[in-house]
């Protein structure tokens, strides 16, 4: 049938693509060590230049790292955000290593790897100052981002992201999930594991056929994913059952949905006491493990006030 040779996934792609460059965003790649490719979308000028006071005494908007959680790659995850804050922000969305296109040939494949490449990008791109904002697995990275170069992050934002989780935690998420291994949850092969994951990770479902689940999965699960599962199994971060958190330097502020299915709101409740005096937590009502895509005019609100409070 005709329908079977369009690709739902592929046109909704373009449509991202396409808000993001009327938000005044590029897609770029810069090479940040010999082995390892950064692929981003980031403001058309050049940032070295546009970071220097302009002739009319006025100076360029802060910049803002979005860090993309596992599954699909950063423009799928930050859209609305995008849209909302880069009159405010220059925005940056990379892509981790082994996401959309971004690639190494290093054999590292822990979160604190992809936190390296993310501020050797920035470096690259001559951005000496900047918040990040990590969502699930981005969460972990921007974590390491602000404890590797506090002198470098301001503010730090982490969604949605358990990084204090302890092995029994995984054990508690893989039941709930009524599956063996996390690669069945987190790198779905099959339209029903991809149901699973949607069932943990968002509060308002509805139902999508086969044919586009496995679109989905074809398009935004298939690729690299010896390398994903491999990331997974590299997580320094929740190896322990004493949780290696140490409090960060900057203002960190967490925001949960109080029906997350992956990261129960207890786990932010107590990173927030881990993390110490400068940590705040907001919760967003009736949204789950994606907020930022569940109620994305909340999520935006809390980040901007957070982001701008005394910026």
């Amino acid at each position: 049938m005709a329908t079977s040779c369009i690709s739902f996934v592929s046109l909704y792609g373009s449509f991202l693509r396409r808000s993001l460059a009327l938000s005044g965003l590029s897609s770029q790649s810069v090479g940040v060590d010999a082995y390892t490719t950064i692929h981003f979308w980031g403001p058309k000028r050049l940032p070295a230049s546009a970071r220097s006071p302009s002739s009319n005494g006025e100076h360029r908007k802060p910049s803002l790292v979005l860090i993309h959680g596992f599954g699909p790659h950063g423009v799928w995850q930050w859209r609305q955000q995008v849209s909302f804050l880069a009159p405010y922000f220059d925005v940056y969305v990379p892509d981790l290593v082994f996401f959309g296109e971004s690639t190494t040939k290093s054999s590292e494949r822990s979160e604190i790897f992809q936190a390296s490449a993310v501020g050797k990008m920035m470096e690259k791109v001559g951005v000496s100052k900047y918040s990040v904002v990590g969502t699930s697995y981005g969460g972990f990275v921007a974590y390491r981002v602000a404890e590797m170069w506090p002198e470098r992050v301001e503010k730090v934002v982490i969604a949605s992201s358990g990084v204090n989780m302890r092995p029994r935690d995984n054990h508690e998420l893989l039941k709930r999930a009524n599956v063996e291994k996390i690669d069945e949850l987190m790198l779905p092969e099959t339209a029903a594991q991809l149901r699973t994951l949607f069932r943990l990770a968002v509060s308002n479902r509805v139902y999508m056929p086969d044919f586009f689940l496995n679109d989905f999965i074809d398009k935004l699960y298939g690729e690299n994913r010896k390398e994903k599962l491999e990331l997974l199994k590299g997580l320094v971060l929740g190896q322990h059952d004493t949780p290696n958190i140490s409090p960060l330097q900057q203002e960190v502020l967490l925001i949960w949905g109080d029906q997350d299915n992956i990261f129960l709101l207890d786990m932010a409740k107590e990173l927030k006491e881990m993390l110490g005096k400068n940590a705040s937590l907001e919760v967003i009502k009736k949204a789950s493990h994606a907020p930022q895509l569940e109620n994305a005019k909340s999520f935006n609100k809390i980040l901007y006030n957070f982001l701008c409070d005394s910026t």
